[in-house]
C-alpha cells in the first residue's frame, strides 16, 4: 500500500492483493486532509465484538477490512507487523483507520504537522 499526498487529500493507494483481503472495489481512496483528526502509532485496541463486514481475518496473521465496533465504522488493514498508523476523522463514513506501514512514525509526523495548522 502506498500513501500521498495530493493537494488537499490523503490518497491510500492499495495492491490488488490488498483490494481482495480488505474487500475494496477502488484502488485508490482519497480522505479529506481537513477531516483527519488525530494520527498516533499506537498499538489500537480490538476485541472480539466487532463485526467484520466485508473483510478478512486470521488471528495473528491479518485483520483487513471493515469493522463495526462499539467506537463506530473502521477500516483496518494490519498485518503481523506493529509498525500501527491510526488515523481518527470526522464527517467521514469511516471513523478510523488503522494501518500497517513501514515508515508510520514520518507518516504520522507528517499528517499530525498538516493537522496542527488547519
Amino acid at each position: 500500500m502506498n500513501l500521498n499526498i495530493v493537494d488537499d487529500k490523503l490518497q491510500i493507494e492499495f495492491t490488488f492483493k490488498e483490494q481482495l483481503l480488505a474487500v475494496r472495489l477502488n484502488k485508490l481512496w482519497e480522505i479529506s486532509l481537513a477531516h483527519i483528526e488525530q494520527v498516533t502509532t499506537a498499538e489500537p485496541q480490538s476485541n472480539w465484538r466487532e463485526l467484520r463486514a466485508p473483510g478478512s481475518f486470521v488471528p495473528g496473521v491479518i485483520k483487513a477490512g471493515t469493522y463495526y465496533t462499539n467506537r463506530g465504522k473502521e477500516f483496518w488493514y494490519v498485518n503481523r507487523e506493529t509498525n500501527y498508523l491510526t488515523i481518527e476523522l470526522r464527517d467521514e463514513s469511516y471513523k478510523r483507520i488503522i494501518l500497517t506501514i513501514d515508515n508510520n512514525e514520518s507518516w504520522q509526523q507528517r499528517l499530525a504537522q498538516i493537522i496542527a495548522v488547519q
